[in-house]
């Protein structure tokens, strides 16, 4: 279901809890969501659309993914970039970003997984792991 977007930064400034088997319809929501406006955006975390858990959804070169629990557990070349976000009222502003960084996450079946991510992609999972961890750009 296509949830509403949330503004508020002192809620989204609050870190996430970690998923369970019970928020498998929270990651749905969040991709419905995120399906809903993808012309302005590539990807999401539970807590833009009101639930403080540790799920993010992202275009991975075209393909959806979703992630449970993700944590960067590895990062190399650091940069500055300029992001935007649906959340967040006014125009893209200046970050740290790492070009490489190695993931690891959940399944929906909460199965561990590992992989490195670089480029574009590692920037929009950076972006949404931040989301989770009360960190606003």
């Amino acid at each position: 279901m296509i949830k509403e977007i949330i503004h508020d930064p002192i809620f989204l400034g609050v870190k996430s809890e970690r998923a369970t088997k019970e928020d498998l319809q929270v990651a749905q929501d969040l991709l419905d969501t995120l399906i809903a406006n993808k012309d302005g955006c590539v990807g999401m975390a539970a807590n833009m659309i009101g639930i403080r858990k540790r799920i993010i959804v992202f275009d991975n070169e075209g393909k959806y993914m979703t992630m449970f629990n993700p944590e960067i557990i590895k990062k190399s070349g650091l940069y500055t970039a300029e992001e935007g976000c649906l959340s967040l009222v006014g125009g893209p502003r200046h970050c740290k970003r790492y070009q490489s960084i190695k993931v690891q996450w959940q399944t929906a079946e909460f199965q561990i997984r590992i992989k490195t991510f670089v480029g574009w992609t590692a920037q929009i999972i950076q972006h949404e792991i931040d989301h989770c961890n009360g960190i606003l750009i």
